[in-house]
């Protein structure tokens, strides 16, 4: 049996970290296997997955590949913004094409990945919702031609 030390960094403990990690590298792995490999009862591991869940730590997601699920267009879209960057942020991230929303600092204020059935559809995304938020000084788009690299498996760092 494995065995992982219990200090905390971060607000998650190394058990928490071990966790996470090992749901990352398959969301499906069973608490027992999990609880071999920290150390723990198939009860505990239930149970901190569960706090880790109910926080907002993580997400037990299925990740599909675009392509494959019919996505006709992906595009990364920065964002400046006139005014303070928080309510524009939130307004875009209510949208559902909109599947990633992230302030920054540099040449753009936000960054905004965007699913759409079509170049049509991202089009309409791009013109009449995001271009006609207030707030939105200028957009720049980058469209995807080819998703060579998606992971979630960087860890808890």
């Amino acid at each position: 049996m494995k065995t992982v030390t219990r200090h905390r960094t971060n607000g998650l403990d190394d058990v928490s970290k071990t966790i996470v990690a090992q749901l990352q590298q398959d969301g499906r792995r069973s608490y027992a296997t999990i609880g071999r490999a920290v150390g723990l009862s198939e009860a505990a591991v239930r149970q901190r997955v569960q706090r880790l869940l109910d926080s907002g730590v993580m997400q037990i997601v299925a990740v599909t590949d675009p392509v494959q699920v019919g996505v006709g267009r992906q595009a990364m879209i920065g964002i400046q913004v006139e005014g303070e960057i928080q309510p524009v942020a939130t307004q875009l991230a209510q949208m559902s094409e909109v599947d990633y929303v992230v302030i920054t600092a540099g040449s753009f204020d936000i960054l905004v990945e965007v699913v759409a059935e079509d170049d049509a559809h991202l089009l309409e995304i791009l013109s009449s919702r995001i271009r006609g938020l207030p707030g939105v000084r200028t957009t720049e788009t980058f469209v995807y031609l080819k998703l060579e690299k998606q992971t979630y498996s960087w860890g808890t760092h």
